[in-house]
């Protein structure tokens, strides 16, 4: 939600010009992203600074930018109450003869990497800004990306790159350290009382995590895939705003893509949504095809969208539509999830990965060793989630799109921690709320698989394994940091010529493509 230029020790006389803030000196600058979901402010005591890039609430006046004096007293208050602004928000501190302070708030919705270089600090929520700091790549990090096994912390795939977490102050005096908060509390599943109704409880929190921003209908689309937790979010907001909502989606290819039409239909029909729903067919936007930003060079970072290409022309056609802010289900698988300790299959998932990836090189392996080292304490949000909005935010950024994600407003992220597990296996939170509707067992327990592994398939055999061999002919980054043997690989590209193709092994073949185009152009 901003760029930044910091130098310590400098000036903390700053300015706010109508587009940043900047130093008396101009050795320093911070830029907000433009965007009517997004303010301003800055504050000073005299002595010390504090820039506010956040997020707005429909509780409040939009803020304003120019630069305001306070008591040190006053100051204080101020600084106590951006931290608990309970939306997304950048706390920047800054005093002469000091380093500077960077501190991220828990609501995270956008990126924030950080590089340093000559006494400067830099910052983007657009790693692509941040090229020309990329030292080389993070044999931990890759490992991890390599096996599907991310983790949340301040580490990224290239070294001289980091990321802000959530809560995580970042204190640059020259050089840089990042310091996590300790880690948030969590709720633990309770037992239902006898008049416990659920479903005015998840309505409920519906509405507070939608009236915590001023959303506008009219300039609102909602993603509206066809699965439970999309549509939970938009059915519900249909029946707040009727025949005010434009709904969007990708539509999958493969033995679902019928039902998902269906379906998709029949929720529209049934309630009361817009004229306008915007459509992008992966049959004609395949991810890893030639005309494929991230395959042609461009700078896309490694965290963005795996389905770049069709997700992208989505985040364009909803901008042409004239739309401002995106509504989406993200956060809806961990609000239910099971824990280990309550499903086995929890407990034991991804434990086989890394034997059946012979593809790893050597200093992937051993990098494993040390691959839960360096993360993230546990955050309100849940880690998965928080990497997933950062996939999204990018792409609908460049569009001048800001995404919204109820799944992870506190309140729903209360309730689905305390609710018993027969309302959270097999997403029966979900279920229920959709049925309550009226809406029909094809909507409710679909038969078929609507996802996208056949459009990995296809991508990766129509345009993936070109890509694979032009890079064992040529080389990559990944080979040189002996992250993946090229000969394994190599034998594993005619294995897919040859015999069955097998969903949870071969489609993973495409993190080490997307690896190999994000580290190609980066370094």
């Amino acid at each position: 939600m901003l760029t930044l230029r910091l130098t310590p020790y400098a000036s903390a006389t700053w300015s706010w010009t109508g587009a940043s803030y900047v130093t008396a000196e101009e050795t320093s600058s911070v830029t907000p992203y433009s965007h009517p979901m997004v303010e301003q402010l800055a504050v000073t005591d005299q002595t010390r600074t504090l820039l506010i890039v956040r997020e707005r609430l429909a509780s409040r006046a939009s803020a304003t930018p120019e630069l305001r004096t306070l008591t040190p007293a006053a100051y204080d208050q101020a600084v106590e109450a951006a931290e608990r602004w309970p939306a997304d928000i950048v706390m920047i501190e800054t005093e002469s003869d000091r380093p500077v302070r960077i501190t991220a708030g828990a609501a995270r919705t956008t990126p924030l990497y950080l590089a340093h270089q000559g006494g400067t600090l830099h910052g983007s929520w657009d790693m692509a800004s941040l090229k020309s700091y990329a030292t080389g790549i993070n044999p931990r990090e890759a490992a991890r990306l390599l096996i599907y096994r991310p983790r949340y912390g301040c580490e990224t795939l290239f070294s001289g790159i980091t990321r802000l977490t959530e809560r995580a102050t970042a204190i640059f005096g020259g050089a840089l350290h990042l310091h996590y908060p300790e880690p948030a509390l969590h709720s633990a599943p309770r037992e239902l009382a006898p008049d416990g109704d659920v479903l005015a409880a998840l309505t409920e929190s519906i509405d507070l995590a939608l009236d915590l921003r001023p959303l506008e209908p009219a300039i609102t689309v909602f993603h509206l895939t066809g699965g439970f937790d999309s549509g939970v979010i938009a059915t519900h907001a249909a029946q707040r705003w009727p025949s005010q909502l434009t709904t969007a989606a990708l539509l999958v290819i493969g033995t679902g893509r019928e039902q998902q039409a269906r379906r998709r239909t029949q929720i529209r029909d049934h309630l009361p949504f817009g004229q306008h729903d915007l459509l992008i067919d992966c049959a004609k936007a395949a991810p890893l095809h030639p005309d494929c930003p991230r395959v042609r060079g461009e700078l896309i970072s490694p965290y963005e969208e795996p389905l770049f290409l069709p997700f992208s022309r989505l985040a364009s056609l909803i901008a042409d539509h004239g739309a401002q802010t995106l509504v989406t289900g993200l956060g809806g698988d961990e609000m239910v999830a099971l824990s280990p300790t309550e499903s086995a299959v929890v407990a034991t998932a991804n434990d086989h990965i890394t034997d059946k990836l012979p593809w790893l090189g050597p200093f992937a392996r051993s990098a494993l060793v040390f691959s839960e080292d360096g993360i993230a304490p546990p955050a309100a949000v849940n880690a998965i989630t928080l990497l997933s909005l950062e996939t999204t935010a990018p792409p609908l950024l460049r569009a001048g799109i800001w995404p919204i994600h109820p799944f992870t407003h506190p309140g729903m992220i209360n309730l689905g921690e305390q609710l018993p597990l027969d309302w959270r296996e097999f997403k029966n939170l979900q279920r229920r709320q959709l049925a309550s509707l009226g809406l029909s067992q094809d909507v409710c327990n679909p038969v078929e698989r609507e996802s996208f592994v056949w459009l990995v398939e296809h991508s990766l055999k129509t345009y993936g394994i070109p890509i694979l061999e032009n890079a064992l002919a040529d080389g990559s980054p990944l080979f040189d940091a002996g992250l993946v043997d090229p000969d394994v690989l190599k034998s594993t590209i005619s294995e897919i010529e040859h015999q069955p193709y097998d969903e949870e092994f071969h489609a993973k073949l495409l993190q080490v493509i997307d690896l190999h185009l994000a580290a190609t152009a980066f370094l």
